[in-house]
């Protein structure tokens, strides 16, 4: 980019905001306006391209204070017809940077203002490096920190958030597996931690799309759906099941061997008197986590037998005689009245 073409550009026109804008305001004006100009909604688009890069050339002046007001000082003296040329006073003619710098500093016509007869420019005006170096800038064309200058590369931007889905065994969700997806045409592996629920979301950083001008990547959301188990269900960490016992396990207790997650077996004592329903608790049995190990809640179902013939019925006839002083449903019209 020429000097004279720097101070042609109009960076607050670009952003679509005034002289008088704030910071915030320029802000909001870039990300409004990179969003809608980004490449991934373009492709292809050479316009929006360049259109793209403009707006990050000027925010990344216009939302540097020190370049901000460097800006304004320079477009200021290029303002009303000045140029970076060698120019004759007088009638008719545009007014060179002698007479620019002699307003605004105090030179003197034919002179340089930086205490030179002649500066690198044509017929003694001063260079645009001289310039930017009054002002605390760097010369080569650029400010200080802006590698390349206005004419450098795309400004470092994060590259956007995708989402996905992807389904999961119980098995998987709760003992954690790692699994591999196709996402925007990318084989992406990754591992799923244990004790996820189903249509639980996690964040996978840097497996978004990747970022422009050197910047990260952006992440991928992905929204899980998990099995259901015929046996297992989850309660948080804790692990839930079911399990049988027969009518005379539940009256005169029993020591049951149940199956765990993992394949293994642990005995669960059943009290005598044992009601269907009741959840006995097995602690540390439960999902193993990051953060905590859950417990194994085992709800005991007593299962009746439904043919009872010969001596089997004789013995339930008997125990119902010798109960006949038990009421199982005492009370119950006392506390449906109340």
């Amino acid at each position: 980019m020429s000097q004279q073409d720097w101070l042609d550009k109009d960076f607050y026109a670009v952003l679509g905001v005034s002289k008088e804008a704030s910071a915030d305001e320029i802000k909001k004006a870039y990300r409004k306006k990179a969003r809608k100009l980004h490449p991934d909604r373009h492709p292809g688009d050479a316009d929006a391209e360049e259109r793209f890069k403009q707006v990050g050339e000027a925010y990344s002046v216009l939302n540097d204070a020190e370049q901000r007001q460097q800006y304004d000082a320079i477009r200021a003296m290029g303002s009303g017809g000045a140029r970076f040329s060698a120019g004759q006073g007088g009638p008719g003619g545009s007014a060179g940077f002698e007479d620019v710098f002699s307003s605004m500093f105090g030179g003197q016509a034919g002179g340089s203002p930086f205490g030179g007869a002649a500066g690198a420019g044509a017929a003694g005006n001063p260079d645009l490096d001289d310039i930017l170096r009054m002002f605390g800038g760097q010369g080569g064309g650029g400010f200080a920190g802006q590698a390349g200058g206005f004419g450098g590369g795309q400004p470092r931007a994060k590259g956007q958030d995708i989402s996905a889905r992807t389904r999961l065994s119980f098995r998987d969700a709760a003992q954690g597996a790692e699994i591999r997806l196709t996402v925007d045409g990318r084989t992406i592996t990754t591992r799923i931690p244990a004790g996820v629920h189903d249509g639980q979301k996690i964040r996978l950083r840097g497996k978004g799309r990747p970022g422009h001008g050197g910047g990260a990547a952006g992440d991928l959301l992905l929204t899980l759906d998990v099995d259901e188990h015929p046996v297992w269900s989850a309660d948080g960490a804790n692990l839930r099941l079911e399990v049988p016992v027969s009518f005379d396990e539940a009256v005169l207790g029993t020591t049951l061997s149940v199956p765990l997650l993992d394949g293994g077996t642990v005995g669960v004592k059943v009290p005598a008197g044992t009601p269907s329903g009741r959840t006995l608790r097995v602690r540390g049995k439960g999902l193993a986590t990051k953060k905590t190990t859950g417990d194994l809640l085992v709800t005991i179902q007593v299962a009746v037998p439904t043919h009872v013939e010969g001596k089997a019925k004789q013995a339930v006839e008997d125990l119902r005689e010798a109960l006949g002083d038990e009421d199982p449903r005492a009370g119950l019209a006392q506390a449906a009245a109340r």
